[in-house]
């Protein structure tokens, strides 16, 4: 599965260059309006939004570097990561909610990190691929609680998509779950043969298949 962080740290840097042009681009055109007055007062409050956002992302930077200190106390972070996320614009809120779900998830808050998981995947103002890997996490941490019925409806929209080799592994467990071995190796071992899969989810794959037998 691709690493979240790397993920979040790519949109982060994606968020801020876009914020700069938006910034720089407005103030050229206030430069060509600067006698209108309600131009002008709507510059002045674009300018506020954009250093509220300044803030947030040094905010997070800050959080997330704390976080990967020796010793973090990652409750704590988990918890600082989800106060940020209340007050933060769209794009820093789902970012800083994935943060705190999976520290949630690692420092063994389940129901939090689901219910994290679960805003992030009902935010329609999430980006698509953000949204989809908040399924493919609420599945994967409900893997062993949650009804297989639900597990398979957040999976089944995420195969054929930039997840979908993890979403494909993680219904085979499911089938497993369920009490289906054969489904589940017959699945493992068409993505073990996927070429297309990541080498170490077919290689994972290929392994979990083998421990089902005949």
């Amino acid at each position: 599965m691709p690493d979240i962080f790397d993920e979040v740290k790519e949109e982060l840097r994606a968020e801020q260059a876009r914020k700069l042009w938006v910034r720089y681009g407005a103030l050229l055109g206030g430069v060509a309006l600067v006698a209108v007055l309600a131009v002008g007062g709507w510059q002045a409050w674009r300018w506020n939004q954009q250093r509220e956002a300044a803030g947030i992302a040094a905010a997070f930077l800050q959080e997330s570097r704390t976080a990967e200190q020796p010793g973090a106390d990652l409750k704590a972070a988990g918890d600082r990561f989800a106060s940020l996320a209340q007050g933060a614009p769209d794009g820093y809120q789902v970012l800083a909610r994935l943060r705190a779900a999976a520290l949630k998830a690692e420092t063994g808050d389940r129901d939090a990190a689901l219910a994290l998981y679960d805003q992030v995947a009902q935010d329609n103002r999430a980006a698509p691929l953000y949204r989809d890997l908040a399924n493919l996490m609420w599945a994967l941490h409900g893997l062993e609680t949650q009804d297989t019925a639900a597990l398979d409806s957040r999976l089944a929209p995420l195969v054929g998509g930039a997840w979908g080799a993890s979403a494909r592994e993680l219904q085979a467990l499911v089938a497993i779950r369920r009490g289906q071995p054969a489904e589940a190796k017959k699945n493992l071992e068409a993505l073990a043969a996927d070429v297309t899969a990541p080498p170490g989810v077919r290689e994972r794959a290929g392994r979990v298949a083998a421990t089902l037998g005949g």
